[in-house]
């Protein structure tokens, strides 16, 4: 199903963390420096450049370089594979809420 396991733990990883989830919620807008992720987070610069090094690690995001300017950019790939692994799981829920729905007509008829 996943071509890469590793490559999932390490995207589910990186997604467990908020500040993580939001510097990859700002990057889906555009690219932007360290200092730019930095502004809107109640952590450091450094801890932002930690929080980029798992999220790079996952492969869920770039460092470029075009002279003293260094963009972060969004590769959403490994969302993508994250995300066919979870639909995976759609007919479990879909029979479970279906046999949910069954006990719950039981106790609903006269």
């Amino acid at each position: 199903m996943v071509a890469d396991p590793a490559r999932l733990d390490a995207v589910f990883a990186a997604l467990a963390h908020p500040h993580r989830r939001a510097i990859l919620e700002r990057l889906a807008g555009g690219e932007a420096s360290v200092h730019e992720l930095a502004a809107p987070l109640p952590v450091s610069q450094p801890a932002v450049s930690r929080h980029l090094s798992v999220l790079e690690g996952a492969g869920l995001v770039t460092r470029g370089q075009r002279g003293t300017y260094r963009p972060c950019t969004l590769d959403a790939h490994p969302l993508r594979e994250a995300t066919e692994w979870l639909v995976g799981f759609r007919d479990f829920w879909a029979s479970s809420y279906d046999a949910l729905d069954a006990l719950l007509a039981e106790t609903d008829a006269p």
